[in-house]
């Protein structure tokens, strides 16, 4: 078990071996451990490999130059310069919400970045300003379209949320697909299959195999197949690709370069890096921000008071990441002996302190 307050040192530390100034490791590791706190580890330490390796590939630019290279008064394209996509994602969400200050809404299309971690850590950005935030972004190819087997779609997940007066904010983050592709890899690590629903194989024959796509297989979008709704997944995750990587200018679809440096760069590129897409609403635009946090506490408590299931509780989205930051930042954060190996392997080639436990 493992403090919040030693890995985030340690993974600053990390950052910074690669070339990181301190401000840039500090903001990347936030986001990183924030992922550790909501219980959220597929998209936490697991991931450290994945930016060392895209690092000694040079795919990665630890000094970026993150800048507008167009806009209007409500609306900008960043290009992030190949930064590491916390770096990217950050100062594009900030856009938005300086936009939306003066405009009631701000919108940032962003090219050229990497793999972002969690989306409710940006999205959540809009809440002390009494705003509604918004994070979406595409991703490498490993979802087929429905009734396919091409590999054309990233999990391309979309994060919502908004204020509320007394009651927890509502904080939506999820995929385009029934399981992230992070939470595969933990449950390849972990030795454990996954429902049926989730992946298919080369085939396009369904699999229970967290590890079928290094045999050629495709994670589904939301709704597993055509009878349970796959084409509004499939839809849902397109919507993202469109605003993520055709509207900024970056790659979408089959064209987004992996976030995994033992994979081969796409043969063809029609933009530039991995895509996001940032919003922030300002609430006084549409009423004032007390009357709306109030209607937004009745709607919370109308949902959360619903008739539940015999044996099960009505939850709000956020209520189970909440309550998991709550316990883990208590308890400390556990890290699975496999991704301590190799924290520890990325720690002894960088010379910074890594304990195992």
């Amino acid at each position: 078990m493992y403090t919040y307050d030693y890995l985030l040192s340690f993974t600053i530390q990390v950052f910074e071996k690669m070339g990181c100034p301190t401000r840039d490791a500090e903001a990347a590791a936030k986001v990183f451990l924030r992922a550790e706190l909501r219980n959220l580890p597929s998209h936490g330490m697991l991931r450290m490999k994945d930016y060392f390796q895209l690092w000694e590939a040079g795919r990665i630019n630890t000094k970026p130059e993150i800048r507008i290279i167009h806009e209007s008064p409500s609306t900008a394209v960043v290009d992030g310069d190949m930064a590491i996509g916390m770096l990217a994602a950050t100062r594009s969400m900030e856009i938005a919400i300086e936009k939306a200050k003066v405009s009631g809404t701000g919108w940032v299309a962003t090219q050229n970045s990497n793999h972002f971690g969690i989306g409710s850590y940006y999205a959540m950005m809009a809440l002390e300003h009494d705003m509604i935030g918004i994070a979406m972004t595409n991703a490498n190819p490993l979802v087929a379209p429905t009734n396919s087997v091409s590999k054309l779609l990233g999990t391309n997940p979309i994060a919502f949320a908004v204020p509320s007066k007394n009651q927890p904010a509502f904080i939506a983050d999820f995929s385009s697909t029934p399981i992230a592709r992070g939470k595969l890899a933990v449950a390849a690590r972990k030795g454990e299959k996954v429902a049926y629903g989730f992946v298919q194989d080369k085939e396009g024959n369904p699999s229970n195999d967290p590890d079928i796509l290094k045999e050629g297989g495709t994670m589904l979008p939301l709704g597993g197949d055509l009878e349970h709704g796959s084409h509004k997944g499939y839809a849902l995750g397109a919507i993202i690709d469109i605003l993520t990587g055709v509207i900024s200018g970056a790659n979408f679809g089959p064209f987004i370069p992996p976030n995994l440096a033992f994979l081969p760069m796409p043969k063809v590129q029609v933009g530039k890096g991995m895509g996001h897409f940032f919003g922030a609403m300002r609430i006084d635009a549409f009423q004032t921000a007390d009357v709306f946090k109030s209607r937004m506490d009745k709607w919370i408590d109308t949902f959360r008071n619903a008739k539940p299931i015999k044996g099960k509780q009505v939850l709000i989205p956020g209520d189970i990441e909440r309550e998991a930051e709550e316990r883990i930042g208590k308890e400390g954060i556990r890290i699975l002996p496999s991704i301590v190996k190799e924290l520890k392997e990325i720690a002894d080639k960088l010379e910074v302190d890594f304990e195992e436990k």
